[in-house]
């Protein structure tokens, strides 16, 4: 086994065992639970006792009968939704959020498409509803999942808020004023008016619960599933890593809680001078539910309680995201979005697209743009490392004269490279650096183009219709021919790859011929690589390498090369 493997093999193990040692010594902290008081135990069981509603409860949707979702919607009265953004229906029994369609987008590219549904209810395939209301420990007849609402007010539009009433028939009304905004968020003003003689003791709950199965597109690219921002801290729990039963609890003054996928998702926002409990548990096969019980309000005879709470169900438009956290301080609000590591980089480069977009007016040439302007930032230290490595191309006959003259002794090898370089004023390691830099701004680059809803559905020019998609014109496309799905690659994948193999040719081979061995198969293991990435970054990525090899090029001619 040669010296420099033997290294590798070495630091990768001693690698481990740092790590390994790291976290026994200083384990993770775990989410501190919350210790119960009787009260709270008791509202716990009374809601996972909750009535039946032909199958469906606060927890979950076991036992029911499967409906059309037509069919579902037509089995109770409703109250309609609409603005220029959502249209749907609130179940007036039980007062829940369970029809929701998006106006703006589509589910493929066709034009009979259906737009995007969000919300279903409860005895549908995939039920995906949130409800709100009360709990308490005492022995009161509360609204739950059965009730039906007198509604006041048949449409709920940004211009007309609706008002829902219950009397529960002991001397307790219970008032609900819902009103929408012009984009995706509901304002849910709940009110008790107490006239039972005697003082109650309530708490505010919520919860969103959604029947999901995660397909293999996006589930591997973006987060998706239960999360929120609690306690200032951004909390994840990606599908199907609860086991049915299993919770996670958490306390928290202000933030946000919901479930969330690719494009869209859903979030009740807490409010910011009480504190919340909340709560992410699975509560069936593929059942997820985020919910959250406020801090409890007492009701004397004779006067009146209320409580508030926002909810979102929508898109993730980033911009709008942005708004409301400076228009209604959700804090962090934007992080429903999974912006991942680079959060610093990926974040500006959407603003930066966006701003080009709108400048342009096509995704595809903004990207192409967005190619050149980073190729310019960057134009100072990559000119600095191509003329080392012209250089290093230059003195190719002379290091292979060294090789052979020492090819018996290594470490004379060695130095007679080392004086070599510094005789002709070369840093071999600076070849390497622009690569350092690109590796998080094709990271940065790759989320960006992946988890922008703004670039969902975006055209170029010819073939490509959507940015967000793999390039659709494939060899098997093209031929008719049944092709491997892995070496079923697109146009633009080839392209990317002619272009990595010129930009290789360019470069002086490394001495080693194990490392230029890897080094020949690199053009063809990022082709396979990226083939199936979203069109988008691998067009990037291409004018990128014909920007590389361009410089490259002129800087070889100054210098002399060949």
């Amino acid at each position: 086994m040669k010296e420099e493997t033997k290294g590798l093999y070495l630091a990768i193990l001693l690698s481990a065992i740092a790590i390994i040692a790291f976290n026994w010594i200083w384990p993770a902290p775990q989410p501190e639970t919350p210790a119960k008081t009787a009260t709270e135990s008791a509202l716990e069981e009374k809601v996972a006792n909750a009535p039946i509603d032909n199958g469906d409860s606060l927890y979950s949707p076991t036992g029911r009968d499967i409906l059309d979702v037509a069919d579902a919607l037509a089995k109770d009265r409703r109250l309609t939704i609409n603005n220029d953004k959502i249209q749907g229906s609130i179940r007036l029994k039980g007062a829940r959020f369970d029809d929701l369609k998006l106006s703006q987008y589509k589910l493929t590219l066709e034009e009979d498409s259906p737009n995007i549904t969000l919300l279903q209810p409860s005895n549908t395939l995939s039920p995906y509803y949130a409800e709100f209301g009360w709990l308490s420990g005492e022995n009161i007849k509360l609204p739950d999942n059965n009730t039906i609402w007198q509604a006041f007010g048949d449409k709920l539009t940004p211009q007309t808020p609706v008002l829902l009433e219950w009397n529960n028939g002991q001397g307790l009304k219970f008032l609900r004023k819902i009103s929408v905004d012009k984009n995706y968020m509901f304002t849910i003003e709940q009110t008790i008016e107490n006239k039972s003689g005697k003082n109650i003791t309530v708490y505010p709950y919520g919860l969103i619960n959604k029947v999901y199965k995660p397909d293999d597109s996006g589930s591997k690219i973006v987060h998706e599933g239960m999360l929120g921002v609690l306690d200032s801290s951004l909390k994840e729990i990606p599908s199907g890593k609860l086991e049915i039963g299993e919770k996670k609890e958490f306390s928290s003054t202000g933030g946000w809680a919901g479930f969330g996928e690719r494009y869209w998702f859903s979030a009740f926002i807490l409010n910011n001078h009480t504190s919340s409990k909340v709560r992410f548990s699975t509560t069936a096969e593929d059942t997820y539910q985020t919910d959250f019980t406020g801090t409890p309000i007492t009701i004397n005879s004779g006067s009146i309680g209320s409580s508030s709470i926002r909810f979102y169900a929508g898109a993730k438009e980033i911009a709008l995201l942005d708004d409301y956290v400076k228009k209604q301080g959700i804090e962090k609000f934007d992080l429903a979005v999974d912006f991942g590591w680079y959060y610093f980089l990926t974040k500006p480069f959407f603003y930066i697209l966006e701003f080009l977009y709108h400048f342009i007016g096509n995704m595809g040439w903004a990207i192409l743009l967005f190619a050149a302007l980073l190729r310019l930032a960057m134009f100072p230290v990559a000119n600095k490392s191509y003329e080392s490595m012209s250089k290093m191309k230059k003195v190719q006959p002379k290091i292979q004269a060294i090789q052979q003259t020492y090819k018996d002794d290594k470490m004379r090898q060695q130095q007679a490279m080392m004086e070599l370089y510094r005789k002709e004023k070369i840093n071999p390691a600076s070849g390497c650096l622009p690569m350092f830099i690109q590796i998080p701004v094709f990271f940065s680059l790759y989320k960006v183009l992946n988890i922008s809803i703004e670039i969902r559905h975006a055209p170029f020019i010819g073939w490509i219709k959507d940015l967000s998609a793999p390039d659709p014109m494939t060899l098997s496309a093209m031929s008719g021919l049944p092709i491997p799905s892995l070496i079923d690659l697109g146009v633009w994948p080839i392209l990317m790859g002619l272009t990595m193999f010129l930009q290789q040719k360019l470069s002086p081979k490394p001495a080693n011929k194990d490392q230029a061995r890897m080094m020949m198969l690199l053009p063809i293991v990022f082709t396979f690589m990226l083939g199936h990435f979203a069109s988008g970054l691998v067009i990037y990525w291409t004018l990128s390498n014909v920007l590389s090899i361009i410089q490259q090029k002129a800087i070889m001619h100054k210098i002399g090369v060949k």
